[in-house]
């Protein structure tokens, strides 16, 4: 029998060195496809209003939206650990708002953990969640839900911000947060963060010495046209695969060649 990872297990890694592998999904058949593969953290990111509803942003995602798509990844009973992004405006507005949805997330998505971003802002909100016995993965650096503030998609952490970026990962860490997500930040900012937290970084475009690492599935397959960091290496390219055998579905519905008599019933 397989055995579940738990955050004890994450934590457990961080210490031993072992490196932890995370990706998102969004739904069931790529979560059973995922954890098969043995991968060890499954995000449930809101990155779903980009690659799966096509936003420009995360920011239109709504609760219930992440509530559905929790459910469908728990559907496929993954070994890997669950963890579910709070979408923007759910968390930030009041800690009771932010303690209602989390639990929400807990007890209707399913999920075993939440991921919320913000650092020295959040840190009330992370250590007030954590105090109800809801796990919390931080996530500092490149925050995608503050993509106005910062004026795009821009590397966080340079010359005058290191400081505080490190002052925002040590808050994370101290409200109680499990893990912590370091995005878009340099490799040598990343690299010292890590050195100095007990619990384990997910780093993504943060570099090499990250605890571990994260990437958006639709990404490494491919299957994602509108963004192309350079933190993203293709692993796929399934686009043109998937494109191929539309194009053969319908030149053979066109020529009357499927369904056969195989594909027919008597």
């Amino acid at each position: 029998m397989r055995k579940k990872i738990t955050i004890p297990d994450v934590l457990v890694m961080k210490r031993e060195g072992r490196r932890i592998s995370m990706l998102t999904s969004y739904d069931y058949p790529f979560t059973r496809i995922m954890d098969a593969a043995g991968l060890d953290i499954i995000l449930v990111g809101d990155s779903a209003g980009v690659v799966v509803a096509g936003h420009d942003t995360t920011l239109p995602v709504t609760m219930d939206e992440m509530i559905y798509h929790t459910r469908a990844v728990r559907r496929a009973d993954p070994r890997a650990l669950v963890v579910a992004d709070m979408p923007f405006m759910s968390y930030q507005t009041s800690i009771e708002e932010a303690c209602r949805n989390c639990g929400r997330m807990i007890k209707e998505g399913g999920a075993e953990a939440v991921k919320v971003e913000g650092g020295m802002n959040m840190s009330h909100v992370i250590r007030a969640v954590s105090q109800i016995d809801i796990p919390v993965m931080g996530h500092i650096g490149l925050t995608p839900q503050s993509v106005h503030r910062m004026g795009g998609y821009k590397v966080q952490g340079r010359k005058e911000q290191a400081e505080r970026i490190l002052e925002d990962a040590f808050a994370v860490q101290n409200s109680g947060a499990f893990a912590l997500v370091l995005e878009g930040i340099p490799a040598k900012l990343a690299a010292e963060i890590t050195a100095e937290l007990t619990i384990p970084t997910i780093g993504i475009g943060a570099g090499p010495a990250c605890d571990g690492q994260v990437l958006v599935i639709h990404d490494i397959l491919g299957l994602c046209e509108k963004y192309s960091p350079k933190f993203v290496k293709r692993y796929a390219e399934l686009g043109p695969i998937i494109s191929d055998a539309v194009k053969q579905y319908i030149a053979e519905v066109k020529a009357g060649e499927f369904p056969t008599e195989e594909h027919s019933f008597s």
